[in-house]
């Protein structure tokens, strides 16, 4: 893929970090009224809650899944960081791939089953907990970039310092 110009890179930057900013603020939303319709012994409260589950389920969680995996995979196309260049780049892609599979395929039915029967079971808290806890790893990890590069990474970068150098020296 041809490099982003930067414009363009950059207003995809903040929509893939607002987006996914979205995604954990939506995921903590979840926990929230999760642990509300588990723990209370109002069966108002519960419905109430469940109910609320299921419009976030509903209109939020497969866009904001989508548009997070998307944005960032057009980021890592489009920039120098490639997608399997540097070892934190590959790890974020296969956390978001793996947990929006998670939130569109499973989370999502969990929640309508839950507003059908107007309260939830443990499920419903530990799934948005381990989603949590998986976003702000991702995002410690986009902010920290450890690891290093992956093999392809090692074998492009050698590759172009071997092209950068005069004729002679190879």
């Amino acid at each position: 893929m041809k490099p982003l110009k930067r414009p363009v890179r950059r207003s995809l930057l903040v929509a893939h970090v607002a987006v996914s900013v979205s995604w954990l603020g939506l995921t903590v939303g979840l926990l929230s009224l999760g642990l509300t319709a588990f723990l209370t012994h109002d069966a108002t409260m519960a419905q109430a809650a469940t109910s609320a589950m299921k419009v976030f389920g509903d209109w939020l969680v497969v866009p904001v899944a989508l548009i997070s995996l998307l944005s960032g995979l057009l980021l890592a196309l489009g920039t120098p960081w490639g997608l399997a260049r540097h070892r934190w780049v590959w790890t974020k892609f296969w956390l978001t791939l793996i947990t929006a599979g998670l939130s569109i395929f499973s989370l999502r039915p969990g929640i309508n089953e839950a507003a059908a029967r107007g309260a939830t079971d443990i499920d419903l808290v530990i799934a948005p907990s381990v989603a949590a806890a998986t976003y702000l790893f991702i995002t410690a990890i986009s902010v920290l970039k450890p690891w290093g590069p992956t093999r392809r990474g090692r074998r492009l970068r050698k590759a172009r310092e071997i092209a950068r150098q005069p004729v002679g020296h190879q």
